[in-house]
């Protein structure tokens, strides 16, 4: 399945995990498609992608990321894979 597809589904806690496994298991088949590949910059990326979230909400209207939830937590784990 898709990283956007799981993402979309996320509901409960093992949902999220799988996402996990699914990102990892991303990394490992398409290293290339990462901006952020080793866990310094995926980290560095994640503190700015959540400072920033903001403007996220105003680019996209997405006002539920700001509501902590499991699919929250996913949507910055993704967002940390190519946020610059």
């Amino acid at each position: 399945m898709d990283l956007d597809e799981m993402l979309e589904s996320i509901n409960t806690r093992e949902e999220f995990a799988d996402f996990i496994c699914g990102l990892k298991e991303d990394l490992e088949s398409n290293p290339g498609e990462w901006e952020n590949p080793t866990l310094e910059r995926f980290l560095d990326a994640m503190e700015a992608w959540v400072r920033a979230m903001n403007f996220y909400v105003a680019n996209s209207g997405d006002e539920d990321v700001l509501t902590p939830s499991w699919q929250t937590f996913a949507k910055i784990l993704l967002a940390s894979k190519i946020y610059e």
